[in-house]
């Protein structure tokens, strides 16, 4: 016999279940009850040992990025520069509040799963009934359910009477779970379990008692609870970049610095003071404290302009992520699809109609092969509808722009169907009065109403399986009236269906007497039914879910679809989106039998998997991420928390998501919309294309100091910068230009591209030639005219004024150049398409004039006057910057063309 909590219940008689935990049907008695506590346990999830707030809090500060930040802050406090200072302490400050405030956030994750547990139950204990908290149910307790109850605990169904569970939050079946008393197959899925109700589901009709098998942390929701504890969250691409780029750019800048002041000191003989302090003003500005501000901003922006798109952002870097993801493994329900359970074919006797229109709207039209229909072909659609809604408890109301349903979603469907066949189902259910039905229960799959409307008018109206309706009807409905039963053609048309993945069921109709009041089952089991038609329903994909899988497509990320619902209903779904068209499904079955290194070898060939567990779930990003992808996933149920977590960019449901998903995830749809994640990639993308836009832009302009003033040095000049003119040049352009960047539009064509490899590093060969090449044209034109001035008799003041104001003027013309990185700017879209960069320029004209004519900056940093001749120059220095950046950009351009012409493209 089983151990208590051994998994295998589902598949043992109820009777020996019983046997095996020492209980029977009238429960456990007192003195069974605080044993078997002592040996189990109370039935509540674990707490999880975690970081108290100030320790989580000196955490944030472990990055890289404020390491850099908090490097530039010392170095700009020993130079006395307090406002800069500041700045920098601030931004790292507020990183670090953001940080501790999302992991406050994801910590709450396993609070909201112990939500979900019940917190009152009715059990039998010595025979009576009695309602107790639900943490003191033990394995071996006899529980009581009705419609409405949260289940409390892990059950074996003893006693079933029409019951319904929904288990969407746990398994990802999109409509409420049938149960029954039966034992199933040992290797069942989880959804396939019928003879058991898990913890945390909600019964939503119907009766039952069950015995209690797994309390606590061995329940499904505790093993989720407690794989979701041992997830790590992993960091994001940008983060693993900048974390790549910081070192080595330490590296280089440490370098340099020590190189510089040894020449200085040893070689050329200046004063050690007067260097060290030179080496620091390097050092300021060779690192890239605008880097961090500026990344934040953009991101932050992103998170603004994706809230008006639906998507809320729960971590900064979630934004840039969705950029970078080369596979999105998407739910399917209500994500992919409406949630909206929709009629799509009308099978009868001799002929197929199509069934226009999708969800619960009542708008649509029904055709054949898209002919008209005739008044035969009308009135027999009529009574199918007749059927449709005699046989129905649900209801459906307009609600704001849509529709909202009460009762179950499939009932809704069919009402829908008869009103796209116009009919009024006030009028029907006036005409048609009840006078007796049978309710739908899972053991006889039908239900059934007797009907009256007049004298001659009385039928018992069915619908059910269609292998259940097929046994008692011996005739079906033609446009000619009643003929004799064809089982193989109602056989072969639902097999044909049901691999389309529609869900089906039949109609039927019996005429009986007028003086019939009552119905009974007998009156079902002596036959002599009618079969109408069968219809196929499903729960249809979104158009705008159609159009966004294919952008994907296009921006070469592969979409899957990882669904609990089966593999035929998957494989449907999937081909009408364009996923895994012409490819196999893996089931969570044939999942669970492969080694990981087995299904890494595999999980890139396949795009449809069905009946997934949650392990299953973690174990698919987990291989994805072993072959190198970035992936991006999307849930709503507790069962997807861990993957949520586990992937490098989680997205939750907003409408229909547990809290426990969205906890765990980084970004919530607010409409529950894939194609909300298409606009998420597109921003991400555009973002990324705006930091390294800003990178480009902020290295030259300091590797160009660095240069000036390293030339200098090395060949024995006058200092054409002093180390207060450099943190001048900073503070007004590197960040205040740099953040204009933040502001560009997305360039055209940006989901026509691949994603970027994961391993792409933040500078390529091809930027590090952009940043010296730009850096060596900024110092050329400073230097050379700083030199030209001396040679001519300027003085020294005047000779650095005009170098200070040739590399702010070269750093606002390259910040033009710096919108396109391949294109060329001298266009009118190039010099105007982003006002904002025109807006800062400005704003750092005025302060150069301030620099240049005012006496307390003259004062300040050593600055004099210059003349309008003096301006020309110095424009026509800087200008060097612009006219060679767009040379360059334009020879690359002929090359590129020259490579596509000799490949074919």
């Amino acid at each position: 016999m089983p151990a208590p909590h051994d998994p295998n219940w589902h598949e043992l008689p109820a009777s020996e279940c019983l046997q095996s935990l020492d209980s029977d049907r009238a429960g456990l008695c007192t003195e069974q009850v605080e044993l078997l506590r002592q040996r189990h346990g109370y039935n509540r999830l674990p707490e999880v040992a975690r970081h108290g707030p100030l320790l989580r809090f000196f955490m944030q500060f472990h990055n890289i990025l404020l390491y850099v930040m908090l490097g530039a802050a010392v170095v700009t406090a020993l130079l006395g520069h307090w406002v800069d200072t500041g700045v920098i302490f601030a931004a790292v400050l507020v990183n670090a509040i953001i940080g501790f405030i999302q992991e406050g956030k994801a910590q709450s994750a396993l609070d909201s799963i112990r939500n979900m547990l019940s917190t009152r139950a009715n059990v039998l204990r010595d025979g009576r009934r009695v309602e107790v908290d639900a943490s003191e149910l033990v394995p071996g307790d006899i529980v009581l359910l009705v419609s409405g109850d949260k289940v409390p605990a892990d059950l074996r169904l003893l006693d079933v009477r029409n019951l319904r569970v929904d288990e969407a939050a746990l398994t990802g079946e999109s409509l409420p779970m049938e149960k029954n008393e039966q034992a199933v197959a040992a290797d069942a899925a989880l959804g396939d379990r019928y003879c058991m109700a898990w913890s945390g589901t909600l019964v939503v009709y119907g009766q039952a008692s069950g015995l209690v098998v797994a309390t606590g942390a061995q329940t499904e929701l505790g093993k989720i609870n407690s794989m979701l504890a041992r997830v790590q969250a992993i960091s994001t691409p940008l983060l693993r970049q900048i974390d790549r780029f910081g070192r080595g750019l330490a590296m280089v800048i440490l370098a340099m610095v020590a190189a510089t002041f040894a020449l200085g000191t040893l070689w050329r003989g200046h004063d050690p003071g007067e260097m060290f302090m030179m080496a620091v003003a390097l050092t300021a500005s060779a690192i890239p404290e605008g880097l961090p501000a500026i990344m934040t901003v953009m991101l932050a922006l992103g998170v603004q302009r994706m809230a008006r798109r639906h998507a809320i952002i729960r971590r900064l870097p979630a934004v840039e992520t969705l950029g970078s993801v080369t596979v999105i493994c998407s739910d399917k329900t209500g994500t992919l699809t409406r949630n909206e359970m929709t009629v799509q074919r009308v099978i009868c006797a001799d002929a197929r109609y199509q069934v226009g229109g999708v969800g619960y709207a009542p708008e649509g039209e029904i055709s054949r092969d898209g002919a008209k229909l005739s008044p035969e072909e009308r009135q027999r659609l009529q009574l199918i509808g007749h059927a449709c809604l005699l046989c129905n408890d649900a209801r459906i109301q307009p609600e704001g722009q849509g529709w909202r349903i009460e009762g179950d979603p499939t009932e809704a469907a069919l009402l829908v169907l008869a009103a796209k066949n116009r009919l009024e189902s006030e009028q029907v259910l006036s005409t048609w009065t009840c006078r007796d039905s049978i309710p739908f229960e899972s053991e006889h799959r039908f239900r059934a109403s007797l009907n009256h409307a007049g004298p001659g008018q009385t039928s018992i109206f069915m619908v059910g399986a269609p292998e259940r309706l097929l046994e008692i009807c011996d005739h079906q409905l033609g446009l000619d009236g009643e003929q004799p039963l064809d089982p193989d053609y109602w056989r072969r048309m639902a097999t044909d269906t049901a691999a389309q993945g529609l869900r089906l069921l039949a109609l039927a109709r019996r005429r009986v007497d007028d003086s019939q009041q009552l119905l009974g089952f007998e009156d079902i089991d002596q036959g002599g039914f009618s079969l109408l038609a069968l219809v196929g329903m499903i729960d249809p994909p979104r158009e705008e879910a159609i159009a966004a899988v294919a952008e994907c497509h296009d921006a070469g990320i592969r979409v899957k679809m990882i669904t609990g619902d089966h593999a035929d209903t998957a494989r449907a779904i999937g081909a009408e989106l364009g996923i895994g068209v012409g490819r196999p499904a893996l089931t969570g079955a044939e999942l669970a039998l492969m080694s990981d290194e087995a299904l890494r070898q595999v999980v890139m060939d396949i795009d449809v998997f069905a009946r997934a567990s949650p392990e299953h779930k973690l174990r698919l990003v987990q291989a994805m991420q072993a072959c190198g992808q970035v992936v991006a996933m999307t849930g709503d149920g507790v069962n997807d928390a861990p993957a949520l977590k586990r992937a490098d960019v989680g997205v939750a449901m907003g409408l229909k998501g547990t809290e426990a998903a969205k906890e765990s995830a980084d970004v919530v749809l607010v409409d529950d919309n894939f194609a909300t994640i298409g606009n998420a990639v597109r921003e991400g993308r555009a973002i990324y294309d705006n930091l390294k836009k800003f990178i480009l832009f902020m290295l030259p302009t300091n590797g160009g100091e660095a240069l000036i003033v390293i030339s200098a040095i090395l060949f024995q000049f006058a200092l054409p910068l002093t180390p207060a003119q450099v943190l001048w040049i900073n503070m007004v352009t590197s960040c205040t230009l740099g953040m204009a960047l933040a502001a560009e539009p997305t360039e055209r064509g940006i989901m026509r591209r691949p994603p970027r490899p994961p391993s792409e590093p933040l500078l390529s060969g091809f930027f590090v030639w952009r940043v010296v090449l730009v850096s060596v044209l900024m110092m050329t034109g400073a230097l050379g005219l700083f030199l030209w001035e001396l040679e001519q008799g300027a003085s020294l003041e005047t000779a650095r004024t005009m170098a200070v104001n040739t590399v702010v003027m070269a750093e606002m013309f390259y910040l033009l150049s710096s919108r396109h990185i391949h294109d060329s700017v001298l266009t009118r879209e190039g010099l105007l398409g982003n006002p904002w960069i025109l807006l800062t320029i400005a704003a750092c004209a005025v302060l150069q004039l301030l620099y240049t004519y005012t006496a307390p900056m003259q004062n300040l940093f050593g600055a004099a006057a210059l003349s309008a001749d003096d301006w020309l120059k110095v424009c026509a220095a800087a200008l060097l910057v612009l006219l060679g950046s767009e040379l360059e950009k334009w020879l690359l351009r002929l090359h590129m063309r020259g490579r596509g012409k000799a490949t074919g493209r």
